[in-house]
């Protein structure tokens, strides 16, 4: 199944109906532990993006004349979305961080990450080959991330996967977006899954709190921001196809 179109969101009162069937079955889902489908974060869990993130916060620093920054600096930034990348960037750096300059930063960083989503991302070792090998196994796959929409979808299809992709949430696909649990459990409804049926797996501590949220089994990787996630041992992947063993 192609990506859907999500571009419009899906309306408030149903993520709220989703939220309120999860919490009816609270805790069903920690309590088991195997699945008919995996949701990925995809920053820092399947590509490493960080080179192409970096040059379009490049593009925003030197139309004002600031300095360049490096690619390592801009990485410990990503996570929460291009607006709060970039709040996050310039108040560190002691440069204006109002609304008006923030939000005219996230445009020209968005129109430039547009022109080349992709030219410097990669995935992280073994990724590709193990989400084709999770796909095959008749794992459902979906993706949770809190990068914009469309640039979700161009990058997808960029690097082949949105054939074996059910559904992917960007950021503005929805009104409130990761830690917020209304963000997964949105993909979780366009896939008509039922509870205890998926875990989601990321990097970080936002998509941690993220699935605790959603009362969602969570796994983490080890690169990325993974090595910093505190999570019970066996929480901690060292591939992904390690979810095999998951299968329902």
């Amino acid at each position: 199944m192609p990506i859907d179109d999500l571009s419009k969101g899906l309306p408030l009162r149903d993520l709220f109906q989703a939220h309120e069937r999860y919490q009816l079955n609270k805790g069903t889902a920690l309590r088991m532990n195997r699945y008919s489908a995996l949701i990925f974060d995809l920053d820092g869990t399947l590509i490493d993006s960080a080179p192409d993130i970096a040059a379009a916060v490049n593009v925003c620093m030197a139309e004002r004349g600031w300095p360049e920054l490096d690619v390592d600096y801009v990485e410990q930034f990503i996570g929460n979305g291009p607006r709060r990348l970039l709040l996050d960037i310039f108040i560190d750096k002691g440069l204006p961080a109002d609304d008006a300059a923030v939000e005219e930063a996230v445009q020209r960083y968005i129109e430039s990450y547009r022109r080349n989503p992709a030219g410097k991302t990669r995935f992280f070792n073994h990724v590709e080959e193990d989400l084709y090998r999770l796909h095959e196994a008749g794992f459902r796959l979906g993706i949770c991330t809190n990068k914009p929409h469309s640039l979700t979808q161009d990058i997808l299809r960029i690097l082949k996967l949105d054939s074996i992709i059910d559904v992917a949430m960007g950021a503005d696909a929805v009104p409130a977006c990761k830690p917020d649990p209304g963000h997964l459990l949105a993909v979780v409804e366009k896939m008509e899954l039922e509870p205890g049926a998926w875990a989601y797996i990321g990097d970080t501590k936002v998509d941690k709190r993220t699935a605790e949220a959603a009362n969602a089994p969570f796994y983490v990787v080890p690169w990325g921001g993974g090595g910093d996630v505190p999570v019970e041992p066996h929480q901690r992947l060292e591939r992904l196809t390690d979810l095999l063993g998951h299968r329902r």
